[in-house]
């Protein structure tokens, strides 16, 4: 096999690790700051502290993956983000608005300060809702007409949804007393959209396209990504049984498992992944183009990978140490 061939699965790789973690990691946040309005006043300055730290580096990996779809796909990256322009300027005006009230809020008078709380919430809901949009569309295949921009809604509302369960289970790990048990209900109301959205998206993927609906439905493929769907049902319903009863020992004071639903919904987040990653390999644009259609000359895929091995490893360093430092439970928020 000859760099033509490697280089695009290396650089897709790379793509999809980056919108993994960027997934996970700001995916939390973004469900925090979801839940923001449901809490009370002291309360979200505890779930602003929790994620204080670490929301604005995670975002590292968005950019990250983005630019790689720039530099290494030119083709696909002219298709995808034509198509998906207004929901991607829509994306970048929520985390526009994100940043600002993060900031804002710091400096505002007590009776502004739930607006700037507010459009905190606002920015984090858009651009949920809009990366959510996204991914419909992409797995239609930017197909016109109805039926593929309901599916789309539909989408962003589960992805929505699936940020709130990962922000409230975030905030069960970081929280404590009040917080920690309002946490607990908030993850389970959330469990229910989170579960419809994987499931809506689960049955129309491979509806999409033949190829698709081969890979998980013919044999003996069948067998081998038998495990994910199960595994991924197995976690929801260990959720689904097990919050109520971590919520009652917490209120007796165990909070030994406090980390075990966020272990349990990233498994989901990573399962999905999975799913759809060999759902679409090694196809770019489904039913128009695959990874090595789009991508570069390879003299050019050299010199970006060489970067590319410098700056991830570079990201996933500073990563490590930052979540390091702030190992623990969340503290007061300071300013100072």
């Amino acid at each position: 096999m000859d760099e033509a061939y490697w280089l695009p699965v290396i650089f897709a790789a790379l793509m999809a690790l980056a919108i993994l973690l960027y997934v996970v990691l700001d995916g939390y946040d973004l469900g925090v700051g979801l839940l923001l309005p449901f809490a009370g006043e002291e309360e979200k300055d505890w779930m602003i502290a929790s994620i204080g730290p670490f929301w604005d580096a995670n975002e590292t990996w968005l950019v990250l993956g983005i630019g790689l779809l720039l530099v290494a796909f030119p083709t696909a990256n002219g298709v995808i983000l034509g198509a998906l322009y207004l929901p991607v300027a829509i994306m970048l005006i929520g985390l526009i608005l994100r940043g600002v009230a993060f900031d804002f809020r710091v400096k505002a008078h007590a009776d502004h300060k739930r607006w700037w709380n507010a459009a905190f919430a606002a920015g984090s809901l858009v651009t949920a809702l809009a990366q959510g949009v996204m991914l419909g569309r992409f797995l239609t295949g930017f197909a016109p007409g109805a039926l593929a921009w309901i599916f789309a809604l539909l989408a962003g509302v589960g992805l929505a949804a699936a940020y709130a369960l990962l922000g409230a289970t975030w905030l069960i790990m970081k929280g404590e007393g009040r917080l920690q048990a309002r946490a607990c209900a908030w993850a389970r109301r959330a469990l229910v959209g989170a579960a419809l959205g994987v499931a809506a998206v689960s049955l129309i993927t491979p509806l999409v396209s033949q190829r698709i609906a081969a890979k998980w439905f013919t044999l003996p493929e069948f067998l081998l990504v038998l495990p994910l769907p199960v595994v991924t049902a197995a976690l929801l319903l260990a959720l689904w049984v097990g919050l109520p009863r971590l919520a009652s020992r917490q209120a007796a004071g165990n909070d030994a498992w406090c980390w075990a639903p966020f272990v349990g919904t990233v498994g989901i987040f990573l399962l999905a992944f999975q799913g759809l990653a060999y759902s679409i390999f090694p196809e770019m644009v489904i039913g128009r183009m695959d990874i090595w259609q789009a991508a570069g000359h390879p003299q050019g895929l050299w010199v970006i990978l060489i970067g590319a091995l410098l700056v991830v490893p570079a990201i996933l360093a500073y990563t490590v140490f930052v979540y390091r430092v702030f190992w623990g439970k969340t503290r007061a928020l300071t300013y100072e």
